[in-house]
């Protein structure tokens, strides 16, 4: 006997919707959760076998009941009370599931803490659903791994498409559970193009902000200058609502006090459906010829999309030069922080855990080489032997050199063009504005004859989230591209 559902439980449903549905009486967060639960035990642990849950918070029903039972005694926290959210398998909990970056070596490892980022979303009333699967280490593990697989938590499929559908990583989970309507929201991380890629790629918002407007304390590390957390969802809107809950300044995380007084508690008043008119846009249309021979781009579609900035009102100026877009941005960065970071981490683990530095982590893996080594481990390989200082003049040099030529560069183009954001293809743009740490907003924006999701990415100054939530809105509410899945 299959469990019945009353009518309103649906696949993309919205936080104003669910809400509303709420203050009438008629669900709850405890169905709501048990109604997921019941799509990640048909779909994604069974049937298609999408893979991209980790873990489940076994007391995930029961904080439901809990924030029922104070909406009627207490009142709603906010507008996301009672709302299951998804974490990358990198960001730390303070309760019955693990945090492991998707390595085995970790996979019993118990949090004493809750990620800043966290205890904003038990404040707000969030109920973490569990922990999405994800590229192990965010692809700091092996130059052949695929996107989406962990040793873990094995594979995650694109919900699009067959097997071999390219699926984006690192936080592949956190994009497939929100895009195959396993919850409402999800949070990914990013260092380059980790929220931006699997949201493109499987037709959801993704939001990659300033770095430190969200706090970084609690997640596992790739580098100090890049990382962000943010928020993935199926609707600009509920991107926006999922944002405002994570922004604030972090006295352990130096990165967010450069945002006192420019944080923004509700990004939702930035959703404007006439937000593109007067607004300038400038088009990046000089990728490489590789990228334009790619599956990753697709001419009709991105015109579509550029003549719908232009129906919409938009002052669109084509072909923009960004200077410094095409400069060869050295590994070095990269490298020399995932070291220093990671060993940073891994140092501080509880004793019972069997690693505590990344000598460690590659014997463990060669240990358990059958689980942990289907593509190998050449990129921890690589860094093993770097110093731990992070005085290197090689590293120092290169830090200055890819924030200097990525700002300098982007504020030359917004500057020269007068612009209010540029419109990428995909996430072509990613790597220079990773490097600057300015935000991005991936959004859908069509699909290929192959039913592969495409879709585009405006990405403005620091600090812009509000105009390119505006700007999204507006093109979003013009196309209404997003489709779901069809999960058999």
């Amino acid at each position: 006997m299959e469990i019945k559902f009353n009518d309103f439980f649906r696949e993309e449903l919205t936080i104003h919707a669910i809400q509303a549905a709420m203050e009438d009486g008629k669900v709850t967060s405890k169905e709501l959760v048990m109604y997921y639960l019941h799509r990640i035990a048909k779909y994604d642990q069974d049937g298609p076998k999408i893979n991209s849950i980790l873990e489940i918070n076994p007391d995930a029903i029961f904080i439901a009941e809990a924030l029922d039972y104070e909406r009627i005694t207490r009142g709603v926290r906010g507008p996301l009370h009672g709302i299951p959210v998804f974490l990358k398998d990198s960001i730390e909990t303070n309760d019955s599931m693990h945090t492991s970056a998707g390595t085995l070596a970790l996979e019993n490892h118990s949090s004493s803490q809750d990620a800043f980022l966290v205890k904003k979303l038990r404040n707000a009333g969030a109920v973490i659903l569990g922990k999405a699967n994800m590229t192990e280490l965010a692809n700091g593990m092996s130059s052949t791994m695929w996107a989406g697989y962990s040793s873990r938590g094995g594979q995650v499929l694109n919900p699009y498409g067959d097997a071999n559908l390219f699926v984006g990583g690192s936080s592949s989970g956190s994009a497939v559970a929100v895009a195959a309507n396993f919850t409402v929201l999800s949070v990914g991380t990013e260092t380059d193009a980790s929220i931006l890629s699997p949201a493109i790629t499987n037709a959801v918002v993704g939001i990659k902000p300033t770095v430190g407007l969200i706090s970084r304390t609690g997640i596992i590390p790739f580098t100090y200058s890049q990382d962000t957390a943010g928020p993935m969802a199926r609707t600009v809107t509920d991107a926006s609502i999922l944002l405002g809950a994570l922004v604030g300044v972090d006295e352990l995380d130096a990165a967010t006090h450069k945002c006192e007084g420019r944080v923004q508690q509700d990004y939702s008043s930035f959703l404007d459906s006439m937000g593109l008119k007067g607004a300038k846009i400038g088009v990046f249309q000089n990728g490489s010829k590789a990228f334009y021979e790619s599956e990753e781009y697709n001419a009709e579609l991105f015109e579509d999309a550029i003549q719908t900035l232009n129906e919409e009102g938009a002052l669109v100026i084509e072909d923009i030069e960004i200077p410094s877009f095409h400069r060869e941005w050295k590994r070095t960065v990269l490298l020399s922080e995932l070291k220093h970071s990671l060993e940073n981490y891994l140092v501080k683990l509880p004793s019972q855990l069997p690693v505590h530095s990344i000598s460690e982590l590659i014997q463990f893996n060669k240990s358990t080489a059958d689980r942990a080594l289907k593509y190998g481990q050449n990129k921890l390989e690589e860094i093993v032997g770097l110093p731990n200082t992070l005085r290197n003049p090689d590293y120092l040099n290169a830090k200055l050199d890819d924030l200097y030529f990525s700002q300098t560069g982007i504020d030359f183009a917004l500057k020269k063009y007068d612009l209010d954001a540029i419109l990428f293809p995909s996430y072509i743009g990613s790597t220079i504005f990773a490097k600057a740490g300015y935000p991005s907003i991936a959004l859908p924006a069509g699909y290929k004859d192959s039913g592969r999701p495409f879709g585009i990415t405006f990405a403005g100054a620091a600090f812009s989230e509000g105009i390119l939530i505006k700007l999204g809105y507006a093109f979003e509410q013009a196309t209404k591209h997003r489709k779901s899945p069809k999960l058999i």
